[in-house]
């Protein structure tokens, strides 16, 4: 790395650090909201040395696993160190940030103009969706920078040959980090792998199982703790049943509070009804799929249509100093410039496709400027899809491709997968945010051969 390139990353951290620590100043006036409140909890408890136990109202303890562990455990650690306080929660979100701020610019320092690396990084350090979401006691803004980390330290173990095994297995214990903070990261392993290890075929797939292997290991440990003590042997998380059956129950696509089945009544195991639900959503989907596979567009509408993230959390936390008008203004500010960049993305990558010399390039690049103008329709989701396609057509340029191009592809398609088959929620979305930011700012990284 050079001078310019220690400072342009210095630069982006430094902002990034700075818009999101200033929310810690008001940090006491947003206390935690929706699902904010349990972590919130949970991680109170942690500090206190209680571990992730539930406290009841008749003073019953029991152990608990419904939501991922990763970020209350964060959290918990901050507060036993630093105190209970909600600046301390933001300081650590701001923390997060930062990192995955600064991971974005690693992510195309090497194949991007130095001034085309800068924007880039800063899109990421200042964008709308993310920097207002450090207030929220959420898993999805950590979700995001460890994801963002994983792909940098990826990249880099590409082009650092005596570094690489080590650059490459820090990439995979990110991403098992960041399955204890959100399950679904896991699906990313493999195809980091494959990319963190590109020298062949075999390599590629060695490196999948590496990593997957790799970030089991790194959830081992809870996967034992929850053998013992949630009498299931859950990975991480005892939710999937009750978020299938919210999938398989709403009519909109988005969250909707359970319909209890008659059978699961009586079941009051925490990791025996999450089972119950998982039998009962699999019924209702096996009676009638085509209902199911119905509700597919209007949840990937939910997912990736309008994120809202920051703006419900803010309101929803304290309607009187983050009114509905509010919520208004920040949300159309953050669909905005999200569209924007979705259309930025598409035209610089629908643009370098159509300079390549071939047939096919340059009809994925017609495709590519034809699919731009969706993005500023009412449902950007077609768009996104087409992003995410473009990206991983755009590795067949070369023997070697990028890291980012694939990477965002294959976090796009995982998103949409995953919330098609649970259920939808903009907040779901932002993971996606950072890689179209990096691809509007820097498409050439996806049309030029890795040399």
């Amino acid at each position: 790395m050079n001078s310019r390139s220690r400072r342009d990353l210095a630069v982006v951290v430094a902002i990034a650090l700075a818009l999101r620590v200033a929310l810690a100043f008001v940090a006491h006036l947003f206390p935690p909201a929706g699902d904010g409140t349990y972590y919130d909890i949970v991680a109170r408890r942690i500090a206190g040395g209680h571990g992730y136990t539930w406290l009841w109202p008749d003073g019953a303890v029991t152990y608990a696993a419904h939501y991922p562990v990763g970020f209350p455990a964060m959290v918990g650690a901050a507060y036993a160190v630093f105190g209970v306080k909600p600046a301390v929660l933001v300081c650590l979100n701001a923390a997060l940030g930062a990192a995955g701020s600064g991971a974005a610019y690693e992510l195309v320092r090497r194949r991007a103009t130095p001034t085309r690396a800068l924007v880039g990084g800063l899109l990421v350090a200042a964008h709308p969706a993310l920097v207002p979401y450090t207030l929220a006691a959420m898993t999805e803004g950590a979700t995001t920078a460890l994801v963002l980390l994983a792909g940098a330290l990826a990249e880099a173990a590409r082009s650092a040959e005596r570094r690489r095994i080590a650059l490459s297995l820090g990439a995979f214990a990110v991403i098992g980090v960041a399955t204890l903070v959100r399950p679904q990261s896991l699906v990313l392993a493999p195809v980091l792998g494959a990319l963190a290890w590109d020298r062949s075929l075999r390599a590629r797939a060695l490196g999948a199982a590496l990593a997957t292997a790799c970030a089991l290991l790194v959830c081992a440990p809870w996967t034992a703790r929850n053998c013992v003590r949630m009498n299931q042997c859950a990975l991480v998380s005892v939710n999937g049943g009750w978020n299938l059956l919210i999938g398989a129950q709403s009519e909109s696509g988005s969250w909707a509070p359970v319909d209890v089945p008659e059978a699961c009544k009586t079941v009051w195991d925490e990791a025996g009804k999450d089972a119950c639900f998982g039998v009962a959503a699999r019924r209702i989907i096996r009676d009638d799929p085509g209902r199911w596979l119905a509700r597919v567009p209007s949840k990937l509408a939910t997912t990736f249509d309008y994120f809202g993230a920051a703006p419900w959390y803010l309101n929803a936390s304290n309607p009187q100093v983050f009114p509905e008008r509010a919520k208004i203004a920040l949300g159309t500010v953050e669909t905005a410039v999200s569209r924007g960049l979705l259309v930025a993305a598409l035209v610089g990558l629908g643009w370098g496709a159509w300079r390549r010399p071939t047939r096919r390039a340059r009809v994925i690049g017609w495709t590519a400027l034809a699919c731009a103008p969706a993005a500023l329709l009412r449902h950007a989701w077609p768009a996104y899809l087409a992003f995410a396609l473009l990206c991983v057509a755009s590795t067949r340029w070369s023997r070697r491709p990028p890291v980012l191009p694939a990477f965002a592809g294959a976090v796009v398609l995982a998103t949409a997968a995953l919330h098609a088959t649970f259920f939808g929620a903009g907040r779901y979305g932002l993971v996606v945010a950072p890689f179209v930011a990096l691809l509007a700012a820097c498409p050439r990284v996806a049309s030029e051969p890795d040399e």
